[in-house]
């Protein structure tokens, strides 16, 4: 087994090789922004599909719906970018909004994340599996088995290291970047050279009838898509290069030009080629196709599309572990999250986001495609939250120049606020679950909380009951006969000096009690031996209720029972299925009795 994690993972690395897993921009910008560039294959496509409810007319309405897209997205980056420099250490939306609203609220914008995350990895993947499966119909009943697979693979790369999956994934992003510049810009030239016919789209300010005011805003919520992932970067500051928070701050910025330029670009050429929605092809499938018909370039296209969608499942691998940490760090979830692996990442966060995820993927069979307002919603909700608390951080501390960062922020909590409500309104049957599971995440997060407050009060020597001075010590030893096991943990008891040692043999039939104890009291003379008849041949249910006993009368005279359990370690591993385990049956059940110590006496065997 250590081979084969030695194989996958690789050789441990010491704590003080940390700062070369750092990130620099390029490869930051290719882990981080996926998420937020592969939804311009899917944004401009939802604006559409909400307009063509009304007529393929009322498709001019995409570009000020776009252009209100760009409002939000620059209020989003220069919001963030400010969290970034407010908060170096990480954390984004849960950190901002628990010190600025209040625990409660940043519970809210926490457990939204982390959901989102997990819906990330699962729509992420299931969509670019969609795309593979689309190509070649005959995997399609495979469906289920690829995205796993790709699952596993993306696991097992962050399990490596953050630079190591860095180095491979950032190839894809970039190609994507450029097949998506070749694509606008072959069309853009074929717009101004008139290869394409004016014909083809209406003209913008055009009247449309049966368009309305809650039209346009569900459009534009549903086009808001795209802006998903933007947060991820203020996350993950711990794993960029210093200075962490001014490379953070720029590689957001970058994120930022990139993706408005994609996607008003994507959305300009389908306005222009009067592309309509299609469930068999997307909307770049048909863009490539107009502009190039079907050779190489449109397949390049279509294949960087499929690979940054299952890639874009990389930025929930940056961003959770990271959030987990700031969760786990203030007790709202296991502390196991805080543990670095053998390679510097955190191993626990990244492999339960890819136990959820595939959990996911199977519940729903691959086919996610209803998750995706719930994903959108999932992240609003915190894009929210944190502008509110950046707006009560500036009102507060009133610091040089917050008036334009109160503005800022102010604007990016307006929209995002609009946007969440529009999910809700006309999304009301897809999104309805965030109102059933946040209040749960934040019930499990109480809970947790309360438990490790009630632990450390208890292990507090403040606060925590004088310990009773022990009189002595009764040992209790099951034994199943009188072998070498059996004896080596006799000597052990023996050692620790005991005011009395009891053996304990529980027999099924009556005619091997006697024989038994004939036999013991010959072996072992001057160790009581008491024999528990078990008619129903249990063990464990007659030896506990005689430790029961004992241990009630021991603490009237502050005696400390001691429970010695022999056990044999075979040679090889398989060999324990061999064998019955009772030792640890009886230690697992003993486990929970108060003031009974356990102490377990191996025997390693040679052969």
């Amino acid at each position: 087994m250590l081979s084969l994690k030695r194989f996958l993972i690789g050789r441990p690395l010491k704590s003080n090789e940390l700062g070369e897993q750092k990130l620099n921009k390029t490869k930051a910008l290719a882990i981080l922004s996926s998420d937020a560039l592969s939804s311009v294959a899917y944004g401009p496509e939802q604006i559409l599909i909400v307009l063509i409810t009304v007529s393929a007319a009322a498709f001019w309405y995409s570009v000020p719906i776009a252009i209100g897209v760009l409002i939000l997205l620059l209020a989003l980056i220069l919001s963030y970018r400010q969290i970034i420099f407010a908060y170096p250490h990480g954390g984004g939306a849960y950190v901002v909004s628990k010190e600025n609203l209040g625990k409660y609220p940043g519970l809210v914008a926490g457990g939204s994340l982390l959901v989102d995350y997990i819906l990330t990895v699962a729509v992420s993947v299931s969509a670019g599996t969609d795309a593979i499966t689309s190509a070649f119909p005959s995997l399609h009943e495979h469906t289920v088995i690829i995205a796993v697979i790709f699952v596993v693979f993306i696991t097992i790369l962050n399990l490596r290291g953050v630079t190591e999956s860095a180095s491979v994934l950032a190839y894809p992003v970039y190609l994507f970047v450029l097949a998506l510049f070749i694509l606008i810009g072959a069309g853009i030239y074929n717009i101004i050279t008139g290869n394409v016919s004016p014909e083809l789209h209406t003209s913008i300010g055009t009247p449309v009838a049966g368009i309305s005011l809650f039209l346009l805003l569900k459009a534009f919520a549903s086009g808001s898509s795209a802006l998903t992932g933007v947060e991820a970067i203020s996350n993950a500051i711990p794993n960029f290069k210093s200075p962490a928070p001014n490379n953070a701050a720029k590689t957001l910025a970058a994120m930022g030009i990139l993706l408005a330029l994609l996607f008003s670009g994507i959305v300009y050429l389908a306005y222009y080629y009067g592309i309509i929605p299609n469930l068999e092809v997307t909307v770049v499938s048909q863009i490539a196709e107009q502009t190039f018909g079907r050779n190489f370039l449109y397949f390049f296209i279509q294949g960087t599309t499929a690979l940054i969608l299952i890639l874009a499942a990389n930025t929930g691998y940056s961003a959770f572990p990271l959030l987990a940490v700031n969760l786990a760090n203030d007790k709202f979830i296991p502390r196991m999250f805080t543990v670095r692996g053998d390679r510097l990442g955190y191993s626990n966060g990244i492999i339960m986001l890819g136990i959820l995820s595939i959990i996911l993927i199977i519940v729903f069979k691959g086919q996610t495609e209803h998750l995706i307002p719930l994903y959108a919603v999932g992240v609003f909700i915190p894009f929210t939250l944190s502008q509110t608390g950046m707006i009560i951080k500036w009102i507060r501390q009133r610091p040089k120049g917050w008036i334009p960062k109160l503005i800022i922020n102010a604007t990016g909590a307006l929209i995002s606020f609009i946007v969440t409500m529009m999910f809700f309104l006309t999304k009301f049957t897809q999104v309805w679950s965030v109102l059933v599971f946040l209040p749960l995440i934040i019930y499990a997060f109480h809970r947790i909380r309360k438990h490790y407050e009630a632990v450390a009060d208890q292990l507090r020597t403040t606060t925590c009951e004088p310990a009773i001075p022990i009189a002595g010590n009764i040992i209790i030893l099951p034994v199943a006969g009188m072998t070498h096991v059996v004896e080596n943990s006799l000597n052990y008891a023996k050692s620790l000096s005991a005011y009395q040692i009891i053996a304990v043999h529980v027999p099924f039939e009556r005619e091997d009690e006697g024989l038994f104890e004939e036999k013991w009291s010959k072996w072992q003379p001057d160790v009581r031996l008491v024999t528990l008849h078990s008619p129903y041949r249990s063990i464990i249910q007659p030896l506990t209720k005689f430790i029961d006993t004992v241990q009630r009368k021991a603490s009237e005279s502050n005696y400390q029972v001691t429970v010695v359990i022999p056990q044999f370690i075979p040679k090889k591993g398989w060999h324990n299925i061999l064998h019955n385990q009772s030792s640890l049956l009886i230690r697992a059940h003993l486990l929970y009795r108060r003031n009974v110590i356990i102490t377990t006496v191996p025997y390693h065997l040679k052969k």
